[in-house]
C-alpha cells in the first residue's frame, strides 16, 4: 500500500496512519483471467481469480475493496503476479483477490509507481513507455471506450529463458552466458532471446579483463634446441582474487620448448618461486638425465645459463 518492499500490505506501517480504505470503479462484463482493464482512478490492482495471481496468501485485515456506487466487496486474498513482455517482465505486487468483482483492474498509478514506466493514451490505443529512454515497452489497444490488456497483447516467454526471480539482472545473464559483452547481450534482449528484468547497466566484472586478456609474445631468442632442457620458459600467474581450497593464490608454469612438456606448481606467495625452481630443476634433471642449459622467466632475465 505505501509501494515499498519487505513487507505485505496487512502489515504495511502505512496501513495505521491512515484512514484510507482500497478503492476502484467497477465495470461489468464477461472477461477471461487474462486480461487486465487498466483503471486510472483505482489505488490497488485487483482480481476476481484466485489462479491470476503466482503467489497469494489470505487476507487478514478488515479493509474492503469500495467501488463506484459505495458498495464494499470483502477481500479474500493478496498476492502477486508478474507480466512478461519481450523486453521486460512487470511486476503486478499486492493484488487484492476479491471474488465478487467482475473484472480484473490494473491500477495505473501503482503500476507505473512499481515498475517505473509512464503510459501515453490516444483514442485506440495505449503506450506503456520507459520512464528514463522512453522506449515502448508494452501496448494494447482500446475497446468501447476500456483500455485493455491482453495477455496476447505480450509475446510469451520460452520457459528456459525466463526466471520468476525478481532479481535476475543483466549481471545474472551476463555470467550465466559466458560474459558476453554489452552489445551481445542488448541484442539478445532486443531479439527477445532473453528476458532481462532490471534494466540497469553492467557492472564491473572482476573476470572478463582477467579472461580476456592478451597474452605475451615471445620475441625471437635465436636459439634452436636439439635436446630435452636446453632450453626452458617459465612464467608466474597471480594473485588470483580468491585462495584455493589448499592456500594458494599464484600459480608457476614450466615448459620445455624442444618437448613441449608442461609442468605446473601451485604457490602460496611469489616467494616460493625460487624454492619450487630448485625442486623442478632436480626433477627434470634426474629424468632426463642432463643438466637444464638455459632458463628463462617470461618478462625476466635469463636465470640459469
Amino acid at each position: 500500500m505505501c509501494s515499498n518492499f519487505g513487507h505485505t500490505a496487512l502489515h504495511c506501517p502505512q496501513s495505521h496512519n491512515s484512514t484510507q480504505q482500497p478503492y476502484t470503479h467497477l465495470v461489468v462484463g464477461n472477461v477471461s483471467a487474462a486480461t487486465w482493464f487498466l483503471n486510472t482512478s483505482a489505488n490497488q490492482h485487483v482480481t476476481p481469480g484466485l489462479a491470476t495471481l503466482t503467489d497469494s496468501t489470505t487476507y487478514l485485515g478488515n479493509d474492503h475493496l469500495y467501488i463506484g456506487d459505495g458498495k464494499g466487496l470483502d477481500i479474500s486474498h493478496i498476492g502477486h503476479t508478474m507480466l512478461h513482455s519481450p523486453k521486460y517482465i512487470f511486476t503486478l505486487s499486492n493484488i487484492f483477490h476479491v471474488p465478487h468483482i467482475t473484472k480484473p483492474l490494473l491500477s495505473v498509478k501503482k503500476f507505473y509507481r512499481d515498475n517505473h514506466v509512464y503510459f501515453e493514451f490516444n483514442a485506440y490505443v495505449f503506450y506503456v513507455k520507459d520512464l528514463i529512454t522512453k522506449e515502448v515497452l508494452l501496448s494494447g489497444q482500446s475497446n468501447d471506450g476500456l483500455y485493455i490488456l491482453f495477455e496476447s497483447s505480450t509475446t510469451s516467454i520460452p520457459q528456459a529463458l525466463w526466471s520468476p526471480c525478481l532479481f535476475a539482472t543483466a549481471n545474472l545473464w551476463h555470467h550465466c552466458l559466458g560474459h558476453p559483452t554489452p552489445r551481445i547481450l542488448n541484442l539478445l534482449v532486443s531479439n527477445n532471446k532473453i528476458v532481462r528484468t532490471s534494466r540497469g547497466f553492467l557492472s564491473q566484472c572482476q573476470a572478463c579483463p582477467l579472461g580476456k586478456s592478451s597474452r605475451l609474445s615471445l620475441q625471437p631468442t635465436g636459439h634452436k634446441t636439439t635436446t630435452s632442457l636446453d632450453l626452458i620458459f617459465s612464467d608466474v600467474w597471480g594473485p588470483a582474487p580468491m585462495f584455493s581450497s589448499y592456500g594458494f593464490r599464484y600459480f608457476v608454469i614450466f615448459i620445455d620448448v624442444h618437448t613441449k612438456h608442461i609442468w605446473y606448481y601451485p604457490l602460496v606467495a611469489k616467494s616460493d618461486m625460487f624454492s619450487i625452481f630448485h625442486s623442478f630443476q632436480t626433477l627434470v634433471e634426474r629424468q632426463f638425465h642432463v643438466r637444464l642449459n638455459l632458463f628463462k622467466l617470461i618478462g625476466v632475465m635469463n636465470i640459469v645459463s
